[in-house]
């Protein structure tokens, strides 16, 4: 799907309001793609009426972020009266739980731009869908949306996209050589790479500092051939306390959490154990585990999450012989 055509839809629409929808507990990825999106609509209909919507809210990094962008996100969006819908940064209605329904019931399009693994029920659901697994995030699309229009980034859009691919490649750690090629093309732009990384790399809080201290702590490690399998539960900052069992030597971590009756489970591993094995922990492990607990799951070859229902413990336990499965079938 081109910018072409996705203005398109919104001429055919006649739309006059707009929802850029991101994915709850927003990150700097999905709101910095919605921005500078945002930008690049209005270039082509400056009339329209463009709203960043995080029915769900916002993650601690992006508040930081919203402080130093001029970024405006709305946390109760009205999606009764938008012409067009967005979903940007997910590849699922239900990654919006509750708001779910309320966007299946609209009448209005609705178009998915993402760089996570499709959905089963994506194309059943949405009008249109712009989905580049092999971008390493979603502010990848959208430069490259620039680019096929021939429109100039404005230095605050640079500045989101850059920022929101540094979030989501760890800093460039994950990123490949079309990251690069996009990281060159915002610098020459005016970003001040350092400037940027320096002002975002904030140091983390006691209260996650805890929950990466408690999830090791509690860790069942569980060898299967040569690979080590960290399976641990936490309250809060389940994905973090996941990447921190990876970084202590574990090949793959699960750690699960259950808020207000939700279930969530966090998967990360290295990439070593991605190329060896092939397994996909978007596809493979979190998409199957996610339908197994009544849920939705989805994500990366090396970062996946699902939310749902049940207990840590089942959870946890589904999601080891899910991975005992793959391994043993791709040896």
């Amino acid at each position: 799907m081109s910018i072409n055509q996705i203005v398109d839809v919104l001429k055919k629409q006649q739309a006059t309001f707009v929802l850029l929808l991101c994915h709850k507990s927003a990150d700097a990825d999905a709101v910095c793609a919605a921005y500078a999106l945002q930008g690049l609509l209005k270039r082509f209909l400056p009339e329209l009426v463009i709203e960043i919507g995080a029915p769900q809210g916002i993650n601690k990094p992006t508040k930081l972020l919203l402080e130093n962008l001029p970024i405006a996100v709305t946390l109760k969006p009205n999606i009764e009266s938008a012409s067009v819908l967005f979903l940007i940064d997910m590849n699922t209605v239900e990654q919006l739980d509750e708001i779910a329904d309320q966007l299946k019931a609209s009448n209005a399009p609705l178009l998915i731009i993402d760089h996570h693994a499709p959905n089963p029920d994506t194309e059943q659901t949405c009008d249109f869908c712009l989905i580049n697994e092999q971008a390493a995030a979603t502010c990848e699309i959208i430069y490259d949306l620039y680019q096929q229009a021939g429109v100039q980034l404005a230095l605050n859009e640079a500045k989101a996209l850059f920022t929101g691919i540094a979030f989501d490649t760890r800093h460039f750690a994950l990123g490949d050589s079309d990251t690069f090629r996009i990281a060159g093309g915002l610098v020459n732009v005016g970003v001040d790479a350092c400037a940027l990384l320096n002002l975002f790399s904030n140091p983390i809080d006691n209260s996650e500092r805890l929950a990466k201290l408690k999830a090791c702590k509690r860790a069942k490690i569980v060898k299967n051939g040569e690979w080590l399998i960290a399976l641990s539960h936490v309250s809060a900052y389940e994905a973090s306390a996941a990447k921190s069992l990876v970084d202590l030597g574990a090949h793959v971590a699960a750690v699960a959490g259950k808020k207000v009756g939700k279930l969530e489970v966090r998967l990360r591993c290295n990439r070593d154990f991605a190329e060896k094995t092939g397994i996909h922990l978007g596809k493979d492990i979190s998409m199957p585990l996610g339908e197994l607990l009544g849920g939705v799951g989805g994500g990366h070859a090396m970062a996946a999450g699902v939310n749902a229902k049940g207990e840590v413990t089942v959870a946890l336990n589904m999601c080891l012989k899910l991975l005992k499965e793959k391994i043993s079938s791709n040896v």
